[in-house]
């Protein structure tokens, strides 16, 4: 089996695939692996760490492509300026491809369907399901845990006051408030940095478990008044709920909107298109130099207006929809990344080969596309097919 590791291609995206670490474990599996040139100096790899890991190192992206059996990414694949063509036309039918897909948004249906058309074998690491049994290969929490840490740092970084309370000369200045709506593994890291920072911490969430947690870390709970009943999914994730439950969720986060200083977004449905809960009439009313971060944009975004990544001012409210915000913690995020990556190839792997097994609940929530079909379940409901 040949592995391909090619250099992430997103703007400021500093993270890559493997490390020196997973190449060895994969190496010493009896796999053999590409790694293009460069690919990991972005998260402090170099080129001979990876060599001493047994890798070989290749100087073209699509030389990687053209003879890996599979491809290990970080991101969804992307339009390659070097080449002036898409990644996905650097693939070849019966290739296998390992990443962050998040085939449910919008934004990635034309791709997601180039790569059924190419007979790609796709498998989104957003699609890993939280059982025990997949816990080490959960990217998404990783990435989540990184997202909430630096998340609430950027807003910090963009907010034209203190976070903390100050006593100065001429007064005290009151601390900062900070809502995080969607209190998973991001927004519990989110609401745990505010707190460090010295933030007032509010928390929103459908779910009741959610909300004890986040009490925990003393965030201050807004009741959404949804019933259990239609708030939670199979594994404790998050449904999607009714247009008219979604209103009222709005109307509550509206009334507080107002207040708050910082907004940290991060709800989701697991392959689903992200609920719109922040609609443009709802930013207009909160306080100029107020800052939203939505880490949910890479599934559309919990934010209407949420521009997909950058960071803009719109109604006086600085909106952050960075797509890559672990990736601006390239260390840390790579090596819990790798790990996981691993990890999830392990599981399809069997005697040095791929060995799909669609009955594996593992496999069969990450799939994308397969024998020139979209098969995921999230996305085909996203395109309505």
């Amino acid at each position: 089996m040949i592995i391909g590791i090619p250099k992430e291609i997103m703007p400021s995206e500093a993270r890559v695939s493997a490390t020196p670490e997973t190449v060895k474990k994969f190496v010493a599996d009896g796999a053999t692996v590409l790694v293009e040139k460069n690919a990991g100096i972005g998260s402090f790899f170099s080129n001979d760490a990876y060599k001493e890991a047994g890798a070989t190192i290749i100087d073209s992206a699509k030389e990687v492509f053209e003879k890996s059996d599979i491809i290990l990414k970080v991101k969804e694949p992307q339009f390659n300026k070097e080449f002036n063509t898409h990644e996905v036309e650097l693939m070849h039918s019966g290739q296998y491809l390992v990443t962050f897909i998040h085939p449910a948004s919008p934004a990635n249906h034309e791709m997601v369907r180039a790569l059924a058309k190419k007979g790609v074998i796709s498998l989104t690491l957003d699609g890993v399901p939280r059982i025990s049994r997949a816990q080490s290969m959960d990217a998404l929490t990783s990435m989540s845990t990184c997202a909430g840490y630096k998340g609430i740092l950027i807003a910090a970084n963009a907010l034209p006051k203190f976070m903390p309370q100050m006593f100065t000369a001429v007064g005290t200045i009151q601390p900062s408030k900070v809502l995080v709506v969607g209190v998973g593994v991001g927004g519990l890291q989110a609401l745990a940095t505010a707190k460090r920072l010295g933030a007032i911490t509010y928390a929103a969430d459908i779910r009741p478990d959610a909300m004890e947690h986040a009490k925990s870390l003393g965030a201050k709970v807004i009741d959404l008044e949804i019933p259990a009943e239609l708030a939670i999914a199979e594994g404790g994730y998050a449904k999607n709920l009714p247009k008219e439950w979604l209103v009222k969720e709005r109307e509550k986060l509206d009334e507080i909107l107002p207040e708050m200083d910082i907004v940290f977004l991060s709800a989701l449905v697991p392959g689903k298109v992200a609920p719109i809960l922040i609609t443009e009439d709802m930013v207009k009313r909160m306080k100029h130099g107020a800052v939203i971060v939505d880490i949910s944009i890479d599934q559309g975004g919990n934010c209407e207006i949420t521009p997909p990544g950058t960071t803009e001012e719109k109604h006086g409210v600085t909106i952050c929809g960075i797509k890559n915000i672990p990736g601006l913690l390239p260390t840390s995020s790579t090596h819990m990344f790798a790990q996981n990556v691993y990890n999830f190839v392990k599981n399809i792997t069997k005697d040095g080969e791929i060995v799909l097994d669609r009955s594996d609940e593992i496999v069969s929530s990450s799939l994308v596309t397969f024998q020139n079909e979209i098969v995921h379940a999230g996305t085909r409901e996203a395109m309505n097919i």
